[in-house]
């Protein structure tokens, strides 16, 4: 069976690329009858930040991104934590059986050692990096160049200490990358990274292996930034004779800037105005507030729409896809390679095509939960006939409560330059017509309106164009909004009566 995973850091809020990982992990693990597990990785407790973790599983539901089995739900290989997971011990004893075969060792020096050994190579133009070149070097005090009775004296002392990996010499590491197709990487020019920390943690490289292969995953998806720790992990499946067993890679695409120039990044989205997080994320140390698609009035369908075009499509001119139908078309081979620019006004687009497709009652219900404090008494179905009224209309969600206000309590201003302009004395006749017959009306559907609008002004021998203008200022008290014939069905026969008169006599 396809298993995916998305493995990521409580480390504050979730950026959208992490999200369109996830959603590529699902849409791979979905369209093959296969399972998405939801993994987090918190070996990094300095970065740990209270409440991410809670604000990530979030973000999944809100996109409709359903995990199979994460810290949340459980399942058969839990804990899904990657601290609950070093406390019962699994990864000290895959550290250890590196160490015994020759492909890992302890390595004791201190932070300052290390720094000290940087600035030398630095005064004569070198470059130091802890690899197969310099693991060594005298000055290192590590358990390839110390005595195993200093190694052993060493641990027993509780001195601090890592574990690295033990790359090896002259090979050519390959990987078929399900995006990139044969990548090959040097051997020579990788350092040993750090495996088990001073802290007894295991760092990414080492944890992501072992989840990987006892959670049984089948396909790991993740950014390009990752691709350079690619050989570091394969030869860990090899080292630890899981090779026939490792998952096949794919490394996605970058999200960049607008502009095409670097990586997207949280400092564009508030520099630019736009979100970079699909929920809004507050900071507790600093209380800076950071923005969200969800709170900027995005429907969670068009944001996940957005993603996955971001990087992919399926081959056609369709843009706008639903979550079922993204299942059934992704194709990882048609993920570009390139990185894909940001587009801010395409998101707007896909999002107001979205809210056109919404029904009514979940758009109803959606804008009741965030509806202003002076509309929170409106009822669903007194609710309902406007925003039937204005959905082709929002671009956002929340421009409903700004663009509908005319809607639930009648204009106290007129537009002074349409009156100006359109205003002329002998239409107060024509208006006190359309008073008339629109109270008259027995149907005041739509069509009726327009017939009974058009009727008045044929009688009165009056041009439409020299009354459509008045008749919407009157009702809204400006020139925005809907056909009038609509706008009228929508307020009603006594609203729309009322409103008028009180234009009329305003004149």
């Amino acid at each position: 069976m396809i298993r995916t995973r998305f493995a990521p850091s409580p480390t504050g809020g979730l950026h959208i690329g992490g999200v369109r990982t996830a959603l590529f992990c699902y849409l791979y693990a979905k369209q093959h009858g296969g399972q998405f597990i939801l993994r987090i990785e918190d070996t990094d407790q300095s970065r740990f930040v209270a409440g991410a973790e809670e604000y990530i599983a979030e973000t999944l539901a809100w996109c409709g991104i359903k995990p199979d089995e994460s810290p949340q739900i459980g399942g058969e290989y839990a804990p899904y934590r990657q601290s609950e997971r070093k406390a019962a011990g699994i990864y000290q004893q895959y550290a250890d059986r590196l160490i015994a075969d020759g492909n890992a060792y302890y390595a004791f020096d201190t932070p300052e050692q290390l720094e000290a050994i940087r600035h030398a190579f630095e005064a004569e133009g070198k470059r130091f990096q802890y690899d197969a070149h310099t693991r060594l070097l005298p000055q290192l005090r590590n358990s390839l160049t110390m005595s195993p009775e200093a190694v052993a004296e060493a641990l027993a002392n509780g001195e601090r200490v890592v574990v690295r990996i033990k790359m090896p010499i002259g090979e050519t590491i390959q990987l078929n990358d399900m995006i990139r197709g044969k990548v090959e990487f040097r051997s020579d020019l990788i350092d040993d990274k750090i495996l088990l920390k001073a802290d007894s943690m295991p760092t990414y490289h080492l944890a992501v292996v072992v989840d990987d292969y006892l959670m049984r995953i089948t396909h790991a998806f993740r950014g390009e930034e990752w691709l350079p720790s690619a050989p570091v992990h394969i030869k860990l499946y090899d080292y630890l004779g899981w090779k026939n067993n490792m998952p096949q890679f794919a490394h996605l695409p970058l999200i960049l800037k607008p502009d095409g120039k670097g990586k997207l990044s949280k400092r564009d989205g508030d520099r630019l105005g736009f979100p970079v997080y699909a929920l809004a994320w507050l900071n507790r140390e600093t209380g800076i507030p950071t923005l969200g698609f969800r709170e900027q009035g995005f429907s969670p369908q068009a944001v996940i729409n957005f993603l996955a075009l971001l990087g992919w499509n399926n081959g056609t001119e369709q843009e706008i896809f639903s979550l079922d139908e993204l299942v059934a078309q992704f194709d990882i081979t048609r993920v570009n390679k390139a990185g894909a620019k940001f587009d801010y006004e395409k998101a707007k687009w896909m999002n107001q095509q979205h809210i056109k497709a919404m029904p009514i009652e979940q758009l109803t219900a959606q804008l009741t939960a965030i509806a202003p404090e002076e509309y929170r008494h409106l009822s669903h179905e007194a609710l309902s006939p406007a925003v039937a009224l204005m959905r082709d209309r929002l671009i956002l969600i929340g421009d409903f409560w700004r663009d509908a206000r005319y809607l639930f309590s009648p204009p106290t201003e007129y537009d002074a330059s349409t009156l100006q302009k359109k205003w002329r004395p002998e239409l107060s006749p024509v208006f006190e017509q359309l008073i008339g017959d629109l109270g008259a009306l027995a149907d005041f559907s739509s069509h009726a309106v327009d017939t009974a609008i058009k009727q008045t002004l044929q009688q009165q021998n009056t041009k439409i164009g020299d009354v459509m203008p008045l008749l919407r200022v009157f009702l809204t008290g400006s020139m925005g909004g809907p056909a009038v014939p609509d706008l009228i069905a929508t307020l009603g026969q006594p609203e729309t009566v009322n409103r008028l008169q009180r234009g009329l006599d305003k004149m």
